[in-house]
């Protein structure tokens, strides 16, 4: 948690939330209808996609997932891009605003056709239309070819481009308002928005941004890019084309070693200076978005959901041996000694799992947050911030309290729910989630808890901490 104890000032800024939210549906509202399976593009393999600006036909299922390294979704298929859209009505007239979801597993993993991103309940709570998106993926996606295929590094970008010119044309009949998109997005998804915040070609696509545990303040450098198009070649083998190879030696081969981070290659947008000419947030926020209106949030304890209790960075885990186990979690370049000390001092009596956590938190999953923050109240235009308290909160936890699709919710977890899709739905709405912007001044936050408020700079002592070390984008 994050510490302090709630004011009555705070609590009663944190009731204005509800107070002030328009009416919404109860989670009992009728069903609303489902069109899955739509194709939006067209693509070959390491090229710029073609949208199908005309297309409506559903599949009525999903469509496959981008090839990507274990079975969790199937069916896979190079031919992945899809949307799938949940409506209270098709009525052109409502207008309702529209929510466009980006997956999250980094840029290498993941689909909207998890059973959590299902868009029902919130389409029905907000009556709103709901909209998920399928794109490429991994090497599919970002694989850095610049002189044989000038769009591969960000063909996964440019799906999601494609994706958001076929909503401005097609969704008025769905019952949507092609002048209010918002764009949300969890982990990598949200880091998929803030760098489409630095695209020309995004921009005008959509009007707000909700990015959840996810951010991007610098893309990858075209150099660090091509020497890990050269690892992934090298691993894919000598003398196959990854043009013609078949698609499964391209899974495969991402398990090449990073030349830059070690562990398996990364991969995501590069800064290209076709499509991306420069970074999201770095040296400041992308001018061409600061009038987009921007939700920044992630969870108090990200790396809960990171390490396994018996891996081997918490299996038998002590004080002693707790610096030499976070020094290259942190991925910044600090005295991990120093740093034990610091949190020591202010959490007494804390396990070491839960310094681990706490520290490694702050260090490399909260740090992005800060950042894009930062940058967008030194421009001007602050952004609206929250953090996840709710049950020490991990990574991913905030997807199915925005979705409503918490599987076996406790009461309490569906209060928490309805509070999270109110203030979404909200900003979708009006551009304001019902709580004061992030100002330097004030660095006001909204703590989703059992008893939510408003808080001041929460953890400040460990943004100024780790403020005094540069921050690049692990990765990048």
């Amino acid at each position: 948690m994050s510490g302090a104890r709630p004011t009555r000032r705070a609590l009663l800024a944190a009731g204005a939330v509800a107070a002030f939210a328009p009416p919404l549906f109860a989670r009992t509202a009728p069903r609303v209808a489902a069109f899955k399976g739509i194709r939006y593009a067209t693509a070959e393999r390491f090229a710029a996609p073609v949208a199908l600006l005309d297309n409506r036909k559903a599949l009525g299922a999903f469509g496959p997932a981008c090839p990507q390294r274990g079975g969790r979704y199937q069916p896979q298929s190079e031919d992945c891009l899809f949307i799938n859209i949940w409506t209270p009505s098709t009525e052109a007239r409502a207008r309702r605003p529209v929510m466009v979801y980006f997956h999250g597993g980094a840029y290498s993993a993941g689909s909207v056709t998890d059973p959590i991103n299902d868009g029902a309940a919130l389409a029905a709570r907000g009556d709103v239309v709901v909209v998920t998106v399928n794109h490429r993926l991994n090497a599919l996606g970002y694989l850095y070819l610049l002189g044989r295929f000038p769009d591969s590094g960000n063909a996964g970008q440019l799906d999601l481009i494609a994706a958001l010119q076929w909503v401005q044309r097609n969704i008025a009949a769905y019952g949507g308002d092609p002048a209010n998109v918002t764009v949300f997005g969890q982990s990598g998804g949200g880091a998929k928005i803030a760098t489409l915040m630095a695209m020309p070609a995004a921009e005008g696509l959509f009007h707000k941004a909700i990015t959840m545990s996810g951010q991007q303040v610098t893309a990858s450098g075209p150099l660090n890019a091509a020497k890990r198009a050269e690892a992934f070649l090298a691993r894919l083998g000598a003398g196959v084309d990854p043009a013609t190879a078949p698609v499964e030696a391209l899974v495969d081969a991402l398990d090449a070693t990073d030349p830059v981070l070690g562990g398996g290659v990364y991969m995501g947008p590069v800064l290209d200076m076709k499509h991306l000419m420069r970074h999201p947030f770095w040296p400041d926020a992308a001018p061409q978005s600061r009038a987009i209106p921007m939700l920044l949030g992630n969870t108090v304890l990200e790396t809960r959901a990171f390490y396994a209790p018996d891996g081997k960075q918490l299996a038998g885990l002590d004080y002693a041996n707790l610096a030499e186990r976070i020094a290259p979690e942190m991925r910044i370049d600090i005295h991990p000694d120093w740093v034990v000390k610091q949190f020591r001092a202010r959490y007494p009596g804390l396990p070491p799992p839960e310094l681990f956590h706490r520290i490694v938190t702050a260090a490399r999953s909260w740090r992005g947050q800060v950042e894009e923050a930062e940058a967008r109240a030194q421009a001007g235009v602050p952004a609206f911030v929250y953090q996840l308290d709710f049950e020490d909160a991990k990574h991913t936890d905030d997807i199915g309290f925005a979705f409503g699709t918490t599987p076996d919710a406790s009461p309490a977890q569906r209060a928490m729910s309805d509070r999270m899709m109110d203030a979404f739905v909200r900003f979708a709405r009006t551009g304001d989630p019902g709580w004061p912007a992030y100002e330097l001044n004030r660095r006001a936050t909204m703590i989703f808890d059992t008893v939510s408020r408003v808080e001041s700079d929460p953890r400040r002592w460990e943004r100024e901490l780790f403020a005094r070390v540069p921050y690049i984008q692990p990765g990048t």
